[in-house]
């Protein structure tokens, strides 16, 4: 119970927390919080490295489970955001992968609510630009605003 007010005073409203799980015990370093507001990776132990993710800008999750995981009862949930550090976050071996994410979707769309996103807001992510991809309207490899 500690440990839960310690991580809500470090992120605030905590509503999922887990560790990735090796042969099913979770026992490694690596540890995900998903908060109202974005998702974090912990990993380490001395050195610890921290990852974040706004979970507005996250545009799809799917989950993949190998033989080994079906087996000890994990998954892995793969998670492309429209993040330049990370574009693809995977949350590897967790317990329990298809409640996380309902979680996470019940999260992730109370965001797009918030900030008024729809699919249409990401067309320019999926293309791998945005406002500052250079176009080329005539295809002949030089950008338009270099001729």
């Amino acid at each position: 119970m500690a440990n839960l007010e310690k991580l809500r005073r470090n992120y605030g409203e905590v509503l999922w927390t887990g560790k990735k799980c090796i042969c099913g015990l979770p026992i490694s370093f690596t540890r995900y919080i998903l908060t109202e507001t974005s998702l974090y990776t912990k990993v380490g132990l001395l050195n610890i490295k921290e990852d974040e993710i706004d979970l507005y800008k996250v545009m799809d999750k799917n989950m993949r489970f190998s033989l080994g995981q079906r087996i000890v009862g994990v998954g892995t949930i793969v998670i492309s955001a429209r993040d330049r550090d990370t574009p693809e976050k995977l949350l590897q071996s967790i317990r329990k992968p298809r409640e996380v994410k309902r979680i996470l979707d019940q999260a992730v769309k109370a965001q797009y609510d918030k900030y008024r996103v729809r699919g249409r807001d990401m067309v320019g992510a999926v293309l791998g630009g945005g406002a500052d991809m250079d176009m080329d309207m005539d295809n002949d490899g030089i950008p338009d605003d270099m001729e």
